[in-house]
C-alpha cells in the first residue's frame, strides 16, 4: 500500500472540513444553550429586583422603562414598583466602565423620596479578595437608607463619604460612579414613573 503524498491542497481540505464542523457543532451548542442563559439571567433580575424593593405586587419585568443615555452604553433599565397601585419606589441598574477590570454594574433600589433601599451588584470582574469585597455586607451598609441628594456618593479620597475597599480604591470608584449614575436617572424620570400605575 501506497503512502499518499502531502500536498497543500490536500492540508488546505482538511482544515476548511475541520473548521466547518467545528463552526456548526459550536452554533449547535450555543443554540441549545441560549434559552437557558436567558432564563437565567432573568431569575438572576427578579431575584436582585426583590432585594432592592420593598414588597410590590406588579410585574416589574414587563414594566421595564428603558432610557436612553449618553453615559451608558445600553439604555438605562428602570423598573418601577408599586403595592396596591401606590409607587412603593423603583430599581434602577447603574454601571460604569471605570473599574479596575472593567465593567461594573449594579441594580439600586430607591424610595419614592430618593433614598437607597438596597444595592445588589450584578457583575463585576474585579480582583479576587480586594474589589469583590464590593458585594460584602460591610461595603453595601453605607449606602443603606441614604439620600444621595444630602449624602455624597464618593469615596473619602475623592471628598466623599463612602469608605473605599481597603487596595480597591479604582473598584470603589466605579461602585459609587455606578451608584450616582442609576440616582440622577430615578431623579430625572421619578415623577412620571409615580404616575404610571395609575
Amino acid at each position: 500500500m501506497s503512502k499518499k503524498e502531502s500536498t497543500f491542497l490536500n492540508m488546505a481540505l482538511a482544515l476548511i472540513v475541520i473548521t466547518l464542523v467545528a463552526g456548526f457543532s459550536l452554533g449547535f451548542v450555543n443554540d441549545l444553550t441560549m434559552g437557558p442563559k436567558a432564563e437565567a439571567k432573568l431569575a438572576k433580575k427578579v431575584n436582585a429586583l426583590k432585594a432592592v424593593l420593598p414588597e410590590f405586587d406588579n410585574d416589574l419585568v414587563s414594566e421595564v422603562v428603558k432610557i436612553k443615555t449618553p453615559i451608558a452604553k445600553d439604555s438605562v433599565e428602570v423598573y418601577p414598583a408599586f403595592k396596591s397601585g401606590k409607587f412603593v419606589g423603583a430599581a434602577v441598574i447603574g454601571a460604569s466602565e471605570k473599574g479596575f477590570s472593567g465593567l461594573v454594574k449594579i441594580m439600586v433600589g430607591f424610595k419614592p423620596d430618593g433614598g437607597i433601599q438596597n444595592i445588589v451588584v450584578l457583575e463585576q470582574k474585579e480582583t479576587p479578595g480586594l474589589g469583590t469585597k464590593m458585594k460584602e455586607e460591610k461595603f453595601l451598609g453605607q449606602f443603606r437608607d441614604k439620600n444621595p441628594s444630602d449624602y455624597n456618593l464618593k469615596v473619602s479620597k475623592d471628598g466623599g463619604e463612602v469608605d473605599a475597599l481597603t487596595g480597591a480604591t479604582i473598584s470603589s470608584r466605579a461602585f459609587t460612579e455606578a451608584a450616582q449614575s442609576a440616582y440622577d436617572e430615578y431623579m430625572k424620570i421619578k415623577d412620571s414613573l409615580t404616575k404610571s400605575n395609575n
